[in-house]
């Protein structure tokens, strides 16, 4: 996981995939005592689907997936090897499975078109790893983004809005697993990302971001930045693409932007009034409990499972209001 999403280390990767088939080719061979086989996304990423062929001939198959795989030019870090990837082997995936469960609305309407059934199960966060805090006070406001280098792109297409904003408010930007990067005009503090302190290096955070292109990739994301912003009670600022829609209602729990004007004058709301900031978290927290909290859905999967393995009733396809 160290190179796979990082551009190069051709050789680290080709090696970690042939450590990882070999481990893939064990696994198969010996003795598979479950009741359900569990694939996310893929048994084996650049080979065809005989090692999930093999799972569900043993045992019903369940294929999850949270992000648009079918597409096979996403990821800029791994172009050329994504397209080694068989055509059509989500779609087949699908075929195969005896139940898909997939991370959003949008990604449920591309399974509908191959599997037999198909459940949302959203993306979700532990709240006990998220609990919320006082927040302590800081002498300015700070704006902050957390994701890798493959998507800091997404981050640039605000940065007209946020060196406007800067003009007329001071803040920082605090930018989460990106690596060392600057933005002219900005002041910048970039903390790389460990998941052992995720949660904490988020704290300090007062406003979120997540910017997304409207493309087909991004509409098949599941909302985790925005999630992650919430459950720490940190209203969001989104692009109203995919999940986001669905998980942050637009001036209720933080606030939908399109374009440089409408992100410089949601983040400005926000950044001038801290009891509408206090507000909104709270509001955005109680939605992470209520709808996308693994105390939640952890129980829906796990009757899901029972009832792909013939010891349990259906499981509603939809997630809870």
């Amino acid at each position: 996981m160290d190179v796979l999403y990082r551009p190069g280390h051709t050789a680290a990767k080709v090696a970690e995939t042939l450590r990882g088939y070999s481990r893939r080719l064990r696994e198969r061979l010996r003795p598979f005592p479950a009741d359900v086989a569990f694939v996310y996304r893929e048994a084996a990423p650049l080979a065809p689907s005989w090692l999930e062929r093999g799972l569900a001939g043993r045992r019903p198959l369940v294929f999850d997936f949270d992000d648009a795989i079918w597409l096979r030019d996403a990821s800029p870090a791994n172009a050329r090897w994504k397209r080694l990837q068989p055509a059509g082997k989500a779609a087949a995936l699908c075929r195969l499975a005896s139940h898909v469960t997939v991370g959003s609305a949008a990604l449920a309407d591309f399974a509908r078109q191959h599997a037999r059934a198909v459940t949302v199960v959203p993306s979700t966060i532990d709240t006990d790893r998220y609990p919320l805090r006082p927040r302590a006070p800081q002498p300015r406001p700070v704006i902050g983004w957390t994701g890798s280098h493959t998507t800091w792109p997404h981050l640039l297409t605000v940065g007209e809005a946020l060196v406007r904003l800067r003009r007329e408010v001071d803040f920082e930007l605090r930018v989460v697993g990106a690596g060392p990067v600057s933005i002219p005009g900005l002041d910048v503090h970039s903390v790389p990302w460990r998941a052992e302190s995720e949660a904490e290096d988020l704290r300090p955070i007062d406003v979120g971001l997540m910017p997304l292109p409207d493309d087909e990739w991004s509409r098949g994301k599941c909302g985790m930045k925005a999630l992650q912003y919430m459950a720490l009670g940190i209203p969001p600022v989104v692009s109203p693409v995919g999940a986001n829609v669905e998980i942050v209602r637009d001036g209720v729990e933080g606030f939908h932007a399109r374009g440089a004007d409408e992100w410089r004058e949601r983040l400005l709301r926000l950044l001038r009034d801290g009891e509408l900031r206090e507000q909104m978290g709270r509001r955005a927290r109680a939605r992470v409990e209520e709808r996308y909290s693994a105390r939640v859905q952890a129980p829906r999967l796990a009757a899901l499972l029972r009832a792909v393995a013939g010891d349990g009733a259906p499981v509603a396809a939809e997630a809870p209001a």
